[in-house]
């Protein structure tokens, strides 16, 4: 039990990195500070999309997890933090891309104090990356 417990405890610390480096990778693509934005000013679209990525790298995380636990403990927390940066990088290149397709500027559209719909469809973009990368771990 010991150990499940200290496994336990790695991956949660790895997984909340991760969930870090998703946040650090959003606030850099949008304007001023996300907490802020968030918190302060009550931006509705910008915590939908950060709800989203928060999701999409915990499904990420979840299930190099599950699909790698029995390979052993270093080989699976090693695809965890892979597939984890991987799912990072190609949701902000994701974001990148809509924003090039798309009218306006999405990091200020998805910051709005108001709703915008534009959050819906940058947090379905982020989903449906992670998607696929849990689609391409899963054996």
């Amino acid at each position: 039990m010991l150990a499940s417990i200290g496994y336990a405890v790695a991956y949660t610390a790895v997984g909340l990195v991760l969930l870090a480096l998703g946040y650090l990778a959003l606030d850099l693509l949008t304007p001023g500070h996300l907490g802020r934005r968030i918190y302060e000013e009550r931006s509705v679209s910008a915590a939908v999309v950060l709800a989203a990525g928060f999701l999409a790298q915990g499904a990420i995380t979840f299930t190099t997890i599950w699909t790698n636990a029995t390979s052993g403990f270093g080989q699976a927390l090693l695809y965890t933090v892979v597939f984890g940066v991987l799912g990072v990088l190609l949701q902000a290149g994701a974001f990148v891309l809509l924003d090039l397709l798309t009218p306006g500027k999405l990091g200020a559209l998805v910051t709005e104090v108001g709703f915008h719909p534009a959050s819906l469809v940058s947090a379905a973009a982020q989903l449906s990356v992670a998607a696929i990368i849990v689609a391409s771990i899963w054996p």
